[in-house]
């Protein structure tokens, strides 16, 4: 047993072990799992926790489940008892209102046991997304009024009991889902990356002891409680609000009011969206959760971007719904569609907008992707594919926004490669291009959007993905937003259709074509200076008539340039804020 008082050098070593015993379940989950979107968009959350249940090491998956584990494992440890678990148990949780997410993100943990101590020394946790758990549609169900129409509901059950798998279990949840062998391939995809986790802790335990690792743990979580403590008081203090609106609830056109206000005091960091509507009919109600998640993924970007994540890095933070809030859902309200997280991802930087100038403009609103289900044509099997469409990202005070990325809640997942989508699926792309004039104009324009063109070569059918389409963006300091997201299902023909979120049946030949809106911008494009704007006309992110209209130059076929008076009014009595 080693000493107590461990050396930074072991500190700093033990830290990295358990960062890489995160990395290599991610690793082994990618490289074994059955459905593309896990091993394509990489739609997972992997985290290690203490004896504590406080986490300790995370790996990069879906943005938007950083943290996300923690309120699972608090809930499920509670649930069942720790005296319940043994080693070689794996537990399965996928019910809404306990597992930060909605129903087909099924969250597989597994305790582990060092020898000579009776409770689980730390605890592995592997959430990914599976394409079809029972609900009472194929692929995503997009009007569900209760959790009872959204799959088959697993509270904590244990699939795996001292290494052995429940087959009768095992067997209940393959025959309600529509696609079975893509189910048992994750669940057998995501025992693997356990299994990697658990040989890597057991061998930071066996080269350095309990002690060692207990006391660097320790010292590891107090010192990130320390930064993000200190990065906090750096910030303004105040109270600041701010609003977004979600399209729809999915069964009224209704348009629902998403509201956060943000409270910084001293070290004390509050997100309070208790003036956000109550609870909907439809499946966009958040579990509280899933809303916690939100906001930690923001507070992080904000205070200790830079720094490996652990639980010590949300001690300031508080999150406040009420139940019965929109984001505070309770049974048996439907949770189906987190599109709901999406939008409001960037509410509390919207508020914050108010008093930091390194707040960016908004992003493209949401993830306006799609996602296809039928029975393939040359296999005869059936397929659910999904793609998660980039959007344009929000300027800042210092540079253009980035284009065609993926929503700021999911930024480190990925879209489906064309090659894969037309593989495993009936699609055929018919075009794939950016978006002239998608971006917000600002002295910093925003980021453009992506347009995606699709057809048939099967019957099959779509669901467009989208919760933010009746609104825009917004920009900062004179910037501007104007693009939305949108898909035309039927394009020139007399069934054409503008749509949101929507679920139709293509016939073999028909098409969609997918917009995404690019980010906002930031401060006045009157101030956007010429050679940045003519670059953007060779390189197609505006056209001439935009470069005319939102920023008063008027650029010729070879380049040569006029500009107008209300823009030589501006430079004049703004030269020396802006020149």
């Amino acid at each position: 047993m080693r000493s107590n008082n461990p050396n930074p050098a072991d500190i700093e070593i033990i830290r990295n072990l358990f960062l890489s015993a995160a990395e290599q379940m991610r690793r082994t989950l990618v490289r074994t799992a059955f459905n593309a979107v896990i091993y394509e968009v990489l739609d997972f959350g992997i985290s290690i926790a203490d004896r504590s249940r406080r986490m300790i090491s995370e790996a990069a998956g879906i943005t938007s489940f950083i943290g996300a584990n923690d309120f699972a494992l608090n809930k499920l440890v509670d649930y069942l008892g720790v005296d319940c678990f043994e080693d070689g148990d794996i537990v399965i949780l996928n019910y809404p209102y306990w597992n930060s997410a909605h129903a087909p993100d099924a969250l597989l943990m597994a305790p582990v046991f060092i020898d000579g101590i009776e409770e689980p020394e730390i605890y592995l946790c592997v959430r990914a997304h599976w394409l079809d758990i029972g609900a009472k549609d194929g692929g995503y169900v997009i009007d569900s009024d209760n959790i009872h129409q959204e799959g088959l509901i697993l509270p904590g059950v244990k699939l795996v009991k001292k290494g052995v798998i429940d087959e009768e279990i095992l067997n209940i949840i393959k025959f309600n889902s529509r696609l079975p062998d893509l189910i048992v391939g994750d669940f057998n995809a995501q025992i693997s990356a356990i299994k990697t986790g658990e040989k890597c802790v057991r061998d930071a335990y066996d080269k350095y002891g309990v002690d060692t690792v207990r006391e660097s743990l320790q010292v590891l979580i107090e010192h990130s409680e320390n930064e993000a403590k200190e990065a906090v008081t750096k910030l303004p203090n105040g109270s600041w609000e701010a609003e977004e609106w979600l399209d729809d609830d999915g069964i009224s056109d209704d348009m629902i009011r998403m509201a956060v206000k943000v409270t910084i005091d001293g070290d004390r960091f509050v997100a309070d969206y208790s003036k956000s509507d109550p609870m909907v009919s439809g499946p966009v109600n958040m579990p509280f959760g899933a809303t916690k998640t939100m906001a930690k993924t923001y507070f992080k970007y904000l205070t200790t971007p830079d720094i490996p994540n652990n639980h010590g890095h949300y001690s300031p933070l508080e999150v406040i719904a009420p139940e019965g809030n929109l984001f505070h859902a309770v049974y048996p309200s439907a949770t189906y569609m987190l599109w709901t997280k999406m939008v409001a991802f960037e509410l509390i930087a919207k508020a914050l907008s108010q008093a930091l100038e390194t707040i960016p403009a908004s992003s493209g609103g949401d993830e306006p992707g799609f996602m296809s289900m039928g029975t393939h044509v040359r296999t005869g099997k059936n397929f659910v594919v999904s793609n998660n469409e980039g959007i344009g990202w929000g300027a800042t005070y210092q540079h253009d926004g980035a284009n065609a990325l993926q929503h700021p809640s999911t930024s480190s997942v990925r879209n489906t490669s064309v090659e894969v989508l037309e593989h495993i699926s009936n699609i055929f792309h018919d075009r794939l291009e950016l978006i002239t004039d998608s971006a917000g104009a600002g002295r910093f324009r925003g980021g453009v959007g992506i347009r995606r063109d699709v057809s048939f070569i099967a019957d099959s059918e779509i669901i467009s993905m989208k919760k933010k389409t009746k609104t825009s963006g917004w920009g900062l300091n004179g910037g501007r937003a104007d693009s939305k997201n949108k898909m035309i299902i039927w394009p020139g023909t007399d069934k054409e259709k503008h749509v949101g979120m929507y679920r139709t049946f293509m016939k073999k030949g028909e098409s969609f074509q997918n917009y995404s809106a690019g980010g906002g911008g930031w401060g006045n494009p009157y101030a956007r200076e010429i050679e940045r704007i003519i670059d953007d006309i060779k390189n197609g992110y505006i056209s001439r008539e935009s470069a005319e209209k939102d920023y008063g130059l008027i650029v010729k076929d070879d380049y040569t340039y006029e500009e107008k008076e209300e823009r030589l009014e501006f430079i004049k009595k703004n030269f020396k804020k802006f020149f």
